[in-house]
């Protein structure tokens, strides 16, 4: 049994993050202020003796004994991150210096949910980890983008530094149950629109291309990656690299759905990526790890979740 950390752990990754670590014979503390997490998504581990709950801001000190720490807080679709952008890189920075104390103090293993947006609108397709990306500094997504590429910067000097034991992550396109109703994520968007028969609405000319990856799928690698051995620092890609189209997402869940709704088209926000998707090479051989659950099956599932939100939502 390991005492583990979950900052972010009320969101939606980091419930499911929470729920597999305690599965696992672990004491779990969740970590989260609450402003994208939400208690729904932990509820059903609130009673277990071995799971605590804390509300908290990163941007504090935390003084916890833990043996892991899993870094996630920080606002993850731009409708949030751009709600706050001072707040949102505050988030990356001084989350991450506080985190990373804590791990020197306590001699904790750390790791860092960085994301795919550190590579910016790339101009290498795909992206591999050696790329250094294509950010635009002064954007309206550049709050998300450069927190997190500082928080890696800050994770490897504290390693160089200080000898933290560090493990750093870049998260590409995730989603199942969990995601929030209003996050602004392409996903969501698509079945929430699709479920209550208004317009999908695809921003650009629906050519751009995404990388879909199951969140349990993303939860094993981000387990195998806290636990590898043999010094591996990363950074590495989790994520599933097969590509899809924004038209042929849009196309799939209306299937799936069995929506009447129609497709519309409206311009393309600014500094949003035109291709995502990951090299996952380097996470195959060191963590011989690579995604298993299928679009359409995560999909259905994912639909599930929706329509019973949606449908509470209508009561």
């Amino acid at each position: 049994m390991k005492q583990i950390l979950v900052t972010g752990g009320a969101g939606f990754i980091g419930s499911h993050l929470c729920s597999r670590l305690l599965k696992e014979g672990n004491d779990v503390i969740c970590v989260d202020n609450l402003f994208t997490g939400s208690k729904r998504n932990i509820e059903k581990l609130l009673n277990n003796h071995h799971f605590e709950f804390l509300r908290h801001d990163v941007t504090k000190e935390l003084l916890v004994e833990v043996d892991q720490i899993y870094n996630l807080a920080c606002p993850a679709s731009p409708v949030h991150y751009q709600y706050n952008p001072v707040k949102t890189m505050k988030t990356s920075v001084m989350g991450a210096i506080n985190m990373l104390g804590l791990a020197k103090r306590v001699k904790a293993r750390i790791l860092q949910a960085s994301t795919s947006e550190i590579y910016g609108n790339p101009n290498v397709h795909p992206q591999h980890e050696e790329y250094w990306g294509n950010v635009n500094p002064i954007g309206i997504r550049s709050c998300y983008d450069e927190g997190k590429r500082a928080a890696e910067t800050l994770f490897f000097d504290y390693y160089r530094q200080n000898n933290v034991d560090i493990k750093i992550i870049r998260i590409f396109n995730t989603y199942g149950p969990n995601m929030s109703i209003d996050d602004g994520r392409v996903i969501s968007n698509f079945i929430v629109q699709a479920l209550k028969g208004e317009d999908i609405t695809i921003y650009g000319n629906g050519t751009q291309t995404r990388s879909f990856c199951y969140v349990d799928d993303l939860v094993e690698g981000m387990i195998r990656m806290m636990n590898s051995q043999d010094g591996f620092t990363g950074p590495v890609n989790l994520g599933n690299p097969c590509e899809f189209t924004m038209l042929e997402l849009a196309k799939k869940v209306i299937s799936l759905t069995k929506s009447k709704s129609n497709i519309v088209y409206k311009p393309l926000p600014q500094d949003d990526p035109v291709m995502r998707k990951p090299v996952i090479e380097i996470a195959k051989k060191k963590l011989h790890w690579m995604p298993k659950i299928g679009l359409d099956e995560g999909l259905k599932k994912t639909i599930d979740y929706f329509e019973t939100v949606v449908r509470n939502k209508e009561q």
